[in-house]
């Protein structure tokens, strides 16, 4: 086929017909921005070779693949997506009748207050989420993934070291994706989510054993960073503990830097927080308020992030927000 020629994207890289088939893949099953999807590959091929095989590849890879039928993306999300698909196949070649079929089926479809996404691991493997469709559901943002959860998410799969074989907690999980990428590809010996809000810590549960994780081995606790006793600290035991897109808020970041305090006191874990940067200014705060109990060391961490995930992070919080990668550990002050 033609259209499998390789072409050149933006930034000068040879892009081809599988590449292509992947992101679109990928980006729809996380419901990423529309904007982001490789739509110029297409047009091109459409324009070269006035045949509807790569939109018929592209439907095969999302709305009529078996991850779509067990685990499928709002409908108002594929409605949106066909119809990007549509627009292009009308300038470009015959009708595609399993493209009508498949917007059919989404056409008259409600639209609910939740739905899946899914995220694809290197070796292919998903892991879906049930998440709230609005950003903000009975006053919490902790039903949906954060950009910077996917962040940490691929920063872990590129650095194992820190979970293998060990005890990891993770402050304000939410809907549970970098816990669960942690738990099936870095093998720790123990993983504890943790959320406060009981819807959040509900739907968590949900997702933990969606993505098939049971056993002693992994658990999802109630942690309330006011309320958290030393006990229970000493009691999970931690030796790595994470979190993502937790600083976003001053009043939050005084009680999550007293938090990580305690922790340091009670079992000295390596820590690693990953932010996006909404508000200099509070992000600043949290950096200024972790000076006063613990220090970072000067050097930044090198951390590349895995290209798998990377594709999913397309979609920017509001207001040019940009994602901080995971500082580097966090050591008690001797």
């Amino acid at each position: 086929m033609e259209g499998s020629e390789p072409n050149r994207a933006a930034d000068g890289r040879t892009v081809n017909k599988e590449d292509v088939l992947r992101d679109f893949q990928a980006s729809f099953f996380a419901m990423s921005g529309l904007a982001s999807f490789p739509w110029t590959f297409l047009e091109k091929d459409l324009e070269r070779n006035k045949s509807s095989d790569l939109i018929s590849d592209i439907l095969s890879q999302t709305c009529l693949h078996s991850l779509c039928r067990r685990f499928p993306p709002s409908a108002r999300y594929r409605k949106l997506f066909l119809s990007q698909l549509i627009t292009r196949e009308a300038a470009g070649c015959d009708p595609l009748d399993a493209l009508y079929d498949a917007l059919a089926e989404v056409v008259g479809a409600g639209y609910p207050t939740e739905c899946f996404k899914s995220y694809l691991l290197p070796g292919g493997e998903a892991i879906s989420l049930l998440e709230s469709v609005a950003l903000v559901s009975d006053g919490t943002t902790g039903l949906l993934t954060w950009e910077a959860a996917l962040h940490l998410a691929e920063w872990a799969l590129d650095h194992r070291h820190p979970f293998t074989g060990r005890t990891v907690l993770e402050l304000g999980s939410g809907a549970g994706l970098t816990g669960i990428a942690i738990c099936r590809s870095c093998s720790p010996s123990r993983y504890v989510f943790s959320d406060c809000h009981p819807r959040v810590l509900r739907k968590l549960r949900d997702n933990v054993r969606l993505n098939g994780l049971t056993g002693p081995e992994v658990g999802v606790e109630e942690m309330d960073w006011t309320t958290a006793t030393d006990e229970q600290i000493a009691r999970i035991g931690a030796d790595t503990v994470i979190a993502a897109d937790v600083v976003y808020d001053p009043d939050v970041v005084e009680s999550l830097v007293a938090l990580l305090s305690r922790i340091l006191r009670v079992s000295s874990p390596e820590v690693f927080i990953c932010s996006t940067v909404r508000n200099q200014e509070t992000y600043g705060g949290f950096k200024r308020r972790l000076g006063k109990g613990a220090e970072l060391p000067a050097r930044p961490s090198t951390d590349p992030m895995c290209s798998s995930l990377v594709r999913r992070s397309r979609n920017r919080p509001p207001g040019g927000a940009r994602s901080r990668r995971p500082d580097v550990p966090l050591q008690p002050r001797v």
